[in-house]
Parts: C-alpha cells; sequence; structure tokens
C-alpha cells in the first residue's frame, strides 16, 4: 500500500480554514485525479475541491458543518489500489439508471449509493432530490460538467408527475387524515452560516441610519423601453439596475465618503477612489454579493452585460472567489418583490448600502393636477459613524435627481 496524505491546501485571501459542505465520496471509493472530492465552505464561496491523486480512498476527516484549518489533514488514499478508478464515471445518467431499475433491490440500493458520488449537484439540490426520493444519477444536467442544477431537478419531479397514473374512480372509503407535519431540523452550515454570522455582526456592530425617498422615474422608463426597442441584436435587454448603478457612479463622485471602507482592526477609513459596486443577488444557497468591478468605467450597455454575467456566475456557482469580494459599496434589489420600503443592512466594512424598491405607477399631484407616475422608492442604509445624516441625505438626493432626469447620468461635466 503507497499511502497519501491530502491536507486541506489554501483556498486564497487570507483563509486560515473552510468549512466542509458535503462529501462527495466516501471510504472505499476509488477515484481518478481530479475527481471531485469535498465541498469546502470559505467566507466568500463554496468551492469543490478535486482529489489530488487517483486511488481508493481510506479515510475522510469531519462531517458538514464541520471547521477545518488549512494545513490539516482532509483525507487519505491508496494510491496502489486503483482497481475500478473508472467506476464512478462510467455509464451516461439514463443508461445507469436502466441498469439500476432492472436490478434487484439489494444491488440496485448498492448501486444508488455508488452513484451518488458521481453526480456533479449543489448540496442544497442534492437535499431536495432526497426529500423528493428521485435518485440525482436519473438526470441529465444543463450545468457546466453536467452539473445539476435546480431548474433541471425542478423538470424532473415535474416530468414525474405528470407521467403518473391517470386518476381512478372515488375511494370506497375517506382516506385518514394526515399526520401533522413533522419538524424539520436544518443545520446552519455553508454559505447560510457565513450569511447568519456576518448579518450578525454587522447589526451588532453598525449604528445604521436608514433614508428612504421615493423616485419619479416616468422618463427613465421611457428612455429603457426606447433602447430596448432599438438595441442591437444580442444587446443584453436593459433593466433598470444598470441606470441606477451608472446614476450611483455619478452621485459618488460628490459623496466619495459613501464609497468607503472601515477598518476596524487599524481605526481607518479607507476612502476608494475606483469604485466596485456589489450587487445583492438571491440564489439557490442564499444571498450572495458578486461584484461589478470598476464601474466608473463602464458604459451602459457594458454595465449591463457585466452585472447579467456576475449574478449569473454567483447563480450556477461558477464564480470566482474574486468575483464575490471587494465591492466598494453594495445595491440590493427584490425587482418586483421590491415592496414599499426596507432597511437594508450594510456589507461590512463597507458604509453604505442602496435598496431598491419595486416600480409602480401611483397618482402624483404635479403643478396642481393628478397625473398618474412611475415611482420607485429607495431605501438605503448608512453607517451613521462615518456618514453624517446630511452627506447620506445629500447624497441620495443627487441620484434621485440623476434618475428623474436621466440624460443628465450620461452627460460629461
Amino acid at each position: 500500500m503507497s499511502r497519501h496524505v491530502f491536507k486541506l491546501p489554501d483556498l486564497g485571501e487570507g483563509t486560515v480554514s473552510a468549512e466542509i459542505v458535503a462529501w462527495l465520496v466516501k471510504p472505499g471509493d476509488v477515484l481518478r485525479e481530479d475527481q471531485p472530492l469535498v465541498e469546502m465552505s470559505t467566507d466568500k464561496a463554496v468551492v469543490e475541491i478535486p482529489a489530488p491523486v487517483g486511488g481508493r480512498v481510506l479515510t475522510i476527516t469531519g462531517k458538514p458543518g464541520d471547521v477545518i484549518a488549512v494545513g490539516a489533514e482532509l483525507a487519505t488514499f491508496d494510491t496502489a489500489d486503483t482497481t475500478g478508478a473508472n467506476a464512478l464515471a462510467a455509464p451516461a445518467p439514463a443508461a445507469a439508471a436502466a441498469a439500476t431499475a432492472a436490478s434487484p433491490p439489494a444491488a440496485r440500493a448498492e448501486a444508488q449509493a455508488g452513484t451518488a458520488t458521481q453526480v456533479r449537484a449543489s448540496p442544497a439540490t442534492r437535499r431536495r432530490a432526497q426529500e423528493a426520493g428521485l435518485d440525482l444519477a436519473a438526470v441529465s444536467g444543463s450545468g457546466s460538467s453536467g452539473r445539476i442544477m435546480p431548474d433541471d431537478l425542478r423538470s424532473a419531479l415535474s416530468a414525474r408527475t405528470s407521467g403518473g397514473p391517470a386518476p381512478t374512480a372515488a375511494p370506497a372509503a375517506p382516506a385518514p387524515p394526515a399526520p401533522a407535519p413533522a419538524i424539520q431540523e436544518i443545520p446552519v452550515i455553508g454559505i447560510r452560516r457565513v450569511i447568519a454570522q456576518r448579518m450578525s455582526e454587522a447589526a451588532r456592530s453598525i449604528p445604521h441610519f436608514s433614508y428612504v425617498e421615493e423616485v419619479d422615474i416616468t422618463a427613465l422608463h421611457a428612455m429603457r423601453e426606447h433602447l430596448n426597442a432599438t438595441a442591437p441584436k444580442g444587446a443584453t435587454p436593459l433593466s433598470y439596475l444598470p441606470f441606477i448603478v451608472a446614476a450611483l457612479v455619478r452621485a459618488l463622485q460628490r459623496y466619495p465618503q459613501c464609497n468607503a471602507h472601515y477598518d476596524a482592526a487599524r481605526e481607518v477609513i479607507l476612502r476608494h477612489g475606483a469604485i466596485h459596486v456589489g450587487v445583492a443577488t438571491q440564489t439557490s444557497e442564499g444571498l450572495k454579493v458578486p461584484v461589478v468591478r470598476n464601474a466608473h468605467e463602464r458604459k451602459l450597455r457594458a454595465l449591463a452585460a457585466e452585472i447579467t454575467r456576475v449574478t449569473g456566475a454567483a447563480r450556477d456557482r461558477s464564480a470566482r472567489r474574486e468575483e464575490l469580494s471587494g465591492s466598494t459599496i453594495t445595491v440590493t434589489s427584490l425587482g418586483k418583490l421590491g415592496g414599499i420600503a426596507s432597511t437594508p443592512i450594510i456589507n461590512m466594512p463597507e458604509v453604505a448600502i442602496i435598496g431598491v424598491n419595486r416600480a409602480v405607477e401611483r397618482p402624483m399631484v404635479i403643478a396642481g393636477a393628478i397625473t398618474v407616475r412611475r415611482m420607485m422608492n429607495l431605501s438605503s442604509s448608512f453607517d451613521h459613524r462615518f456618514v453624517d445624516g446630511a452627506d447620506a441625505a445629500g447624497m441620495i438626493q443627487a441620484l434621485k435627481d440623476l434618475l428623474e432626469h436621466p440624460a443628465t447620468i450620461f452627460i460629461a461635466e
């Protein structure tokens, strides 16, 4: 036997430890080099760590939720035992499912246990499939390298439901009442644990000052509709968000104190010249904040394309670590679910966050007459230690003025 000890590698950006999200193998499995081994969560993202060598897995260290230090033992391999090294990569999902279905129950259970480790899917997708009793080996993945995405799972569950037997005649007797739902225990691990820790720290340590202002975006809406109607073929459709980011860039040039970090360890405010806008994005794993870097250097359609790219990468887990960190100010929006007002929590170590509520048509009084206008509220929060109320209000008023007169967003000063 040739024993190889694999230690948790440095995952970059000063990471000293990482949390186990899900093991993708078990002791006894035989792997090829670079085959997915384990999913680990840092304070930035979930990363998939491949096997460093080929061979049989002898031991694995820790369970989901455990935190492992960089340099600590993670797994051991017998590199001399490569018998069945292709077993975990063998048949296509459909063929594997057919073969498994034709096997006796005991053999079927054993086969499913072996194929579970080769399926590429997030822990959340695996959990939903398990709860629904669906074998992921029978699902075709549309993601990178065949990864099963949430839409793939929904399609498979829908197809299974629609293919069920036709309803029969009314039952002879009423069905007994369903038992009361059991309490489900959900471990707070991975991205959800990071979110919980960071939100708690921000709410505990930052004296939030929230400011809500309504904005008349009737002219902005008309400009957006015109630009989308006349867009070149293949151009990214324009939502309100690229306009808001473009206007925010202009407003921050007048209020640079809002484009800053607070270094608590050194008690220093770092006022940034470059504007890197974080875009709060809901994913199947929880809230992530991918970053549009150097927003001040991008034109409108380039902003729209980059926002679409980084938020898409955050959702399908292809975002690199550096794309999920380094923002200097954050924009958060729930789109049509945006409500009337909100009180967003600041993304530490930033000192401001801009909240965007939904756009709706409302009756407004203009020059003494009631008219219908498209209105949107901005609900923003500031770190009151470093951003005074007058500066916070001034910045939002500057942003409001730009959005209400959208041509001024693009006029050089």
